[in-house]
């Protein structure tokens, strides 16, 4: 496909791939098939079909972005339009009007990615008229259905984020009274729970509640609403206080009602109360405590790793909203259905189990009082296990917690534990008594191989590392905990005793997560480990790697690449924690696509295996216990295609002399001389760029650079730290030669005893161009790792396989082209510095 198009969803055909169609017209496309069941022969969108600009217009020149019809595609039977113009929500009616004005479509949507509302179309008094509804039917549905739910009817929900970002922008835009977010985000937590109250204890073939009908006023909705708040605050007043309320406006109320009454939030595949308030309470309110969600299919794959029973005694001691106790306790109560058929247990014995376990084997432990509050409805409403959820500092001291909570959260006592611990460099655990508390706070020093703990204790320390031992101490011997932890505890030198701590348990997995999992909220790179308490460690460790698990960078849907088309699959979600989980279950590689053997291309000849186990040996040897350093796939993929292109893979580390970059020179010299300052984000198209603001003092750059660092033309300067940068490549040219380099830089240089080998017929060109392959970069994937949230290759580059030209003369043809773009590159720096010298020093 094209740079900058996309597939659209309906037709299929490449679009451009603008704003409005990445962030609405394709989002409300899908929402059209998955959530209302309309069918793709139903919609329209490319070609657009088209209406009246006004009543003489037989040309129809009104481009429509989604046309929904009621039978075949004709003016007739056009049934809704939808508007996905960038515009505000005035200017967006207004057009949506004019639409319906002059066609026969009924309905009308406009969608902006942000906002939505729905409206219809009739006639008074010879007049044409128009009023906002609460949504529009679903296929086969009347108008007049709106709102007439009996609880079958729900449907999952496929995209909720959406769905609350809109009621969102339009609480925040259009709510009287409560406008700060975190107001907003409770009050829409309250509305939530009634839905769930209501779906919960609704008769499949009764009428639900939780509606808003087509004529129904405002004030009917909303108080139809009140009255199931009021009997769950009766029901559950343990959890939600008796002077709660909801006091949005009628209107708002009666809006989000609308939005939500098509859909069963039970049912969701995500986390409704989770998702709700990452839309919600933004990074600015909740990144400081760290407080960020575990997505479902994170969790749902933890629960499943560890399997728990129905007598096992489950815990979480920064349990959040409640997301791992509840898939917990979900995934305890599909046993026990399974169970109950086979003893054949009547549905009053198969409840009472389900609300034993639920009362008596799940405990929860929330810092912050506003999510424990939320915590123990969700459980009430789901299971009526809000006893066992807690709001106190999980890293106290427990004798400072309630006599309450000492009474149900007991050291060593707990069957399994499942947590993703708040973590960020802005938070500290400080205080003398509660740290001598825990080994990992003491200072901790090498002796040989190993670290010793130290009789101080640190002053601070961040509550993650805190997090690891608190949990084991909640264990008993032979329990096991999931935890999600930062990338760096499992490879960093820094973080070697941490590591060594939690070797000295049964660790079961490693599996990585991808960058994306906790963005945009959070940059860190994490991985779970499942570890049994002091049980002697197995022969192996079961690793898993995750690329993707359904979500970008910015938080939208991420779809596979599917190596048969080399198109994006938008039908099928880039989640490699589905492929885990299923290989998981069946013990069997998973075939992402059929791959046709009779036409294999590089492109689609590999199906990664997710899940593989390594010798435990092996792996503390290396002290690398980051799954996707060990993973084979990846190695593979690269040895194929070298098979494939007749390329021969040669260890970098016997080709090639090297030394680090000079270091960082004192802030207040920089922009004071007239030497380069070279930085990682100054290697670039095989250049080197000097930034004018950074160049320093003569008698800095040889104060720093020393004897046995001097650069020669033709080194190779490479990137081994930095955000994006890893890998990048330049050579040194005449007028690179002094300069400082930054310790994030190597210098590589070609060993004069390989430059006259024909073996190899390795030059400083050959070398630029083979840092540069595909072959290389694909390799630096299992090699960078992260520490904190900065990539680092560190001593790793070495491990690296260049991908050497068999054939002579194809190799002397490569390494022609490199030094022709080289000297030309060269020349034109020349002739810069001839301008120079001729006209004065030039800033540049």
């Amino acid at each position: 496909m094209k740079a900058g198009y996309i597939k659209d969803y309906i037709s299929g055909e490449e679009i451009k791939a603008t704003h409005e169609e990445v962030e609405a017209v394709q989002v409300f496309s899908e929402i059209l098939v998955t959530d209302y069941r309309y069918t793709k022969e139903q919609i329209q969108t490319r070609p657009q079909w088209r209406v009246k600009r006004r009543p003489s217009d037989t040309n129809k020149t009104y481009p429509i972005d989604i046309a929904v019809f009621d039978g075949n595609k004709s003016d007739d039977n056009l049934f809704i339009v939808v508007e996905c113009k960038r515009k505000s929500r005035k200017d967006g009616l207004s057009q949506l009007k004019d639409y319906l004005r002059l066609s026969n479509a009924q309905l009308g949507v406009w969608f902006n990615g942000d906002e939505r509302l729905f409206i219809r179309k009739y006639e008074k008094a010879g007049q044409v008229l128009f009023s906002e509804i609460p949504n529009i039917p679903r296929k086969g549905e009347r108008l007049e259905d709106l709102g007439r739910f009996k609880r079958r009817d729900l449907v999952v929900p496929h995209n909720l984020k959406v769905i609350f970002r809109t009621i969102r922008n339009h609480l925040a835009g259009n709510t009287v009274g409560a406008t700060r977010d975190e107001i907003l985000a409770q009050q829409l937590i309250n509305v939530i729970f009634c839905k769930i109250y209501d779906e919960r204890f609704t008769k499949q073939d009764a009428m639900v509640e939780f509606r808003a009908g087509l004529n129904e006023s405002a004030q009917d909705i909303a108080a139809r609403v009140k009255r199931i708040f009021e009997t769950v605050k009766a029901q559950y007043k343990e959890v939600i206080d008796f002077n709660e309320a909801i006091s949005l406006d009628d209107r708002s109320t009666a809006y989000i009602v609308g939005e939500l009454q098509n859909y069963c939030l039970m049912e969701s595949e995500r986390d409704v109360i989770a998702d709700a308030f990452e839309t919600f309470i933004g990074y600015a309110l909740k990144g400081e405590q760290g407080q960020f969600f575990t997505p479902r299919n994170v969790i749902r794959l933890m629960v499943e790793i560890i399997q728990p029973q129905s007598d096992h005694l489950i815990v979480d001691p920064a349990c959040g909203s409640g997301g791992f106790l509840v898939e917990g306790l979900k995934y305890i109560w599909d046993d026990l259905e399974t169970r109950a058929k086979g003893y054949g247990w009547t549905p009053r014995i198969l409840y009472e189990e389900k609300m034993k376990v639920a009362v008596q084997h799940i405990r929860g432990v929330e810092k912050d009082e506003f999510l424990s509050k939320v915590a123990k409805a969700y459980m009430a409403l789901i299971g009526d296990g809000q006893g066992g959820i807690f709001c106190e500092d999980s890293l106290d001291v427990p004798q400072n917690w309630k006599s309450s909570t000492r009474q149900r959260i007991v050291l060593g006592t707990f069957d399994v534990l499942l947590t993703n611990p708040p973590f960020g460099k802005a938070i500290a655990v400080e205080g003398r008594d509660k740290l001598v508390q825990y080994d990992l706070a003491s200072k901790w020093q090498k002796q040989g191989d190993r670290y010793e703990k130290m009789g101080k204790t640190n002053p601070k320390m961040r509550p993650e590392t805190l997090f690891i031992e608190r949990s084991l101490q909640l264990l008993k011997d032979g329990g096991v905990m999931g935890i999600v932890l930062p990338e760096t505890f499992f490879h960093a030198p820094q973080a070697r005793y941490v590591m060594q701590f939690m070797e000295q348990h049964n660790i079961q997995w490693i599996i990585e997560l991808p960058h994306n999992t906790f963005r945009p909220h959070n940059n860190a790179k994490c991985l779970i480990v499942v570890l049994q308490k002091n049980r002697p460690q197995g022969k192996t460790i079961n690793f898993a790697v995750a690329e993707e698990m359904g979500h970008d960078h910015q938080g939208k849907a991420m779809y596979r690449w599917d190596p048969r088309t080399q198109e994006v699959d938008r039908g099928q979600l880039w989640d490699d924690i589905q492929i885990i989980l299923e290989e998981n279950r069946t013990g069997r590689r998973k075939d992402i696509f059929s791959v046709d053997t009779d036409q294999v291309t590089e492109s689609n000849i590999f199906v990664p295996r997710y899940i593989f186990s390594v010798d435990t040996d092996q792996v503390k040897e290396n002290n690398i216990f980051v799954p996707r350093y060990y993973w084979e796939t990846r190695d593979q993929e690269v040895e194929d295609v070298a098979a494939n292109r007749q390329l021969r893979l040669v260890s970098i580390k016997q080709l090639i002399y090297f030394f680090d970059g000079h270091g960082s020179p004192p802030a207040e010299y920089k922009g004071r001389g007239s030497i380069p300052y070279i930085r990682v984000k100054d290697i670039v198209n095989w250049e080197v760029y000097k930034d004018p603001t950074s160049r320093l003092p003569e008698n800095i750059y040889h104060e720093m650079k020393g004897e046995k660092k001097t650069l020669k033309v033709g080194d190779i300067l490479f990137v081994r730290r930095g955000s994006y940068r890893i890998g990048s490549v330049a050579m040194v040219s005449p007028y690179d030669v002094n300069v400082l380099l930054t310790r994030e830089i190597l210098v590589l240089r070609v060993n004069d005893s390989v430059k006259n080998n024909d073996n190899y017929g390795l030059t400083s060109h050959y070398l630029l161009y083979l840092l540069s392959h595909r072959l290389v970069s694909m390799q630096s994937f299992k090699k960078v790792l992260i520490e904190t949230t900065l990539p680092n290759i560190a001593n790793r580059w070495q491990e690296l396989k260049l991908p050497l030209i068999e054939d002579a003369s194809i190799r002397q043809g490569v390494i022609g082209q490199i030094e022709d773009v080289i000297q030309a590159k060269w020349s034109a720096m020349e002739k810069l510095h001839q301008v120079q010298k001729e006209h004065g020093e030039l800033v540049t």
